[in-house]
């Protein structure tokens, strides 16, 4: 972890040497016994004289920072940082990385530029190729400060491997305690394969709520039953739209659900376009922490209008899938209420510019919220059940506010998620849902972005590059599968025999090696704060 004071003069095409003070004493480094050193993992040849200056656990430290990459698309890169979060991180580091003559303009735009070109390279954006594409020919890394930050990032891995240890432990041991029928999983239907209903997807309604000017495009998957239908509502998350979950609407319709799948228009693929296109600075229009979960109830509200659905759906046993953004709007459905008074704290510029957890960036939007709209309950009585999967829930909620959910929950954590962290935002908070009909469901190896199925053609949905969604987005979009339906049979429909899939036990059945499934009902604040404790010691 010893990334001094850096100084680097580079050459028109390149940087050749980095000048590293530290206390005292300052260090000439070439950038090829750098790169060299990325490349073996090992200190030789000119840098090997300072040697004596590191520990062995500070050389492989050195070496996991200068080469481990970061899982983001150049072009997201390129637009976040003219965001105001984004220059609100890039003042951040701006005070750390600078420019020899330590003029915070001329630093924060090489930083954003050296950003913007690391992504670009084949590695990915790594500490090292920041170094080598930093545009001017110094550069000076505040010592104090980068080891602050990077002890800061270390604890949050740490902590976070820690939780996800724990909660696959009380996985197994609830597993264990099952009865012998539960355990005894080989026969379950695979709930993953399409059910027995025929389904078609009506044409897309266009509804329009001219209170609030908000054109809500809806599409509806309409299973052929006999009697009204359960009603499933999919809410997208930022930057996606109704299309990226073709995958889960329709096998929910094959099994007797009318899913209802909306485009958010303040928050979907065609704002996000306007975003990368650079043609708003932000990601989101400013209302819609209010705005969201209004559609869901102006859609609910508006459906048996339309002659085609009248009497076909059971608008008093709704269900809500909601994944980010959209888990947000599930949770909020469900009776979680935004606690503004942590916001405010939680969103102190200082606050703001410390955390490492970039999801709070977001949540700290909720303060645009206009003050006559933040007393209005965004609880919806007709949602009986809430599956929320890689939700932001620790300032926007916060203890108080997920307390107040209502109805039986399943968060939905994955172990690599950079943008609402499994650890922050779903497994700490897990404990503050009172109702103890809930659920967390843990993927290992999963990223944020893992449960989005592809865009249908021509959709202005973001293709995403598969370093970002992960190494198996099949077999995630697979356990929604297993998960959504003796879930949402459950607690939306009320047939309780569908509550011997929603344990830990059938986890085990159907989890997979190349991504782990991990499901828990019980995870006590104190006992999860002692298991950590423990383990840091």
């Amino acid at each position: 972890m010893l990334i001094p004071t850096l100084v680097m003069s580079e050459s028109a095409r390149s940087a050749e040497r980095i000048y590293a003070s530290y206390s005292a004493l300052e260090l000439s480094i070439p950038v090829t016994a750098l790169e060299i050193f990325a490349q073996k993992g090992e200190i030789d040849g000119e840098l090997s004289i300072y040697r004596r200056f590191l520990q062995p656990e500070q050389i492989k430290e050195l070496h996991r920072i200068l080469t481990s990459p970061i899982k983001v698309h150049p072009v997201a890169v390129s637009q976040f940082l003219h965001t105001q979060q984004g220059e609100l991180l890039l003042r951040r580091l701006g005070e750390v990385i600078k420019t020899r003559s330590r003029k915070a303009k001329p630093g924060f735009y090489a930083l954003r530029s050296a950003l913007i070109f690391a992504s670009q390279e084949p590695e990915g954006l790594t500490l090292l190729n920041v170094l080598r594409k930093y545009p001017t020919g110094s550069i000076h890394i505040d010592l104090a400060r980068t080891l602050g930050i990077a002890s800061d990032l270390e604890k949050m891995i740490r902590e976070t491997n820690r939780a996800i240890a724990t909660v696959s432990q009380q996985s197994e041991m609830e597993a264990a305690n099952l009865p012998l029928s539960h355990r005894n999983n080989a026969e379950i239907r695979n709930l993953r394969r399409p059910g027995k209903w025929k389904w078609q997807k009506v044409p897309p309604l266009r509804l329009f709520d001219l209170s609030r000017k908000r054109p809500l495009l809806t599409d509806v998957y309409l299973p052929q039953t006999r009697t009204k239908a359960p009603v499933i509502l999919i809410s997208h998350g930022l930057g996606s739209d109704s299309s990226n979950f073709r995958y889960l609407a329709s096998h929910l319709a094959s099994h007797g659900f009318a899913v209802v799948v909306p485009n958010h228009p303040g928050s979907n693929s065609k704002e996000w376009q306007e975003f990368l296109n650079g043609r708003t600075r932000e990601v989101s229009k400013r209302n819609e922490f209010y705005d969201r979960p209004l559609d869901v109830k102006f859609i609910l509200d508006r459906l048996e209008s339309y002659p085609h659905l009248k009497n076909r759906l059971d608008l008093e046993r709704v269900g809500v899938f909601g994944q980010s953004f959209g888990a947000y709007t599930a949770l909020a459905l469900g009776g979680a209420k935004v606690d503004y008074t942590r916001l405010q704290k939680d969103c102190q510029p200082q606050a703001v510019k410390e955390t490492l957890n970039l999801s709070l960036l977001l949540q700290c939007h909720a303060l645009k919220v206009q003050k006559k709209n933040r007393s209005q309950d965004l609880r919806d009585l007709r949602v009986k059940a809430v599956i929320a999967v890689n939700p932001i829930t620790s300032s926007v909620f916060g203890r108080s506010g997920l307390s107040q959910v209502q109805v039986p929950v399943m968060l939905v954590a994955s172990s690599d998620d950079t943008v609402a962290p499994a650890l922050y935002e779903q497994i700490l908070p897990f404990p503050w849902i009172t109702n103890c009909q809930k659920y967390l469901a843990l993927l290992t190896g999963g990223t944020h972005f893992s449960v989005i199925g592809n865009g249908k053609p021509g959709s202005e949905a973001v293709e995403l590059p598969s370093k970002l969604i992960g190494d198996n987005p099949q077999q995630a979009r697979s356990y929604m599968k297993f998960l959504s339906v003796p879930f949402f049979s459950s607690y939306a429909v009320g047939h309780s025999q569908y509550k011997q899939y929603l344990n830990a036990g059938y986890a085990n059945v159907i989890s997979q090696q190349s991504m782990g499934l991990n499901i828990v009902k019980s995870l006590g604040h104190m006992d999860l704060a002692q298991r950590l404790k423990e383990k840091n010691r």
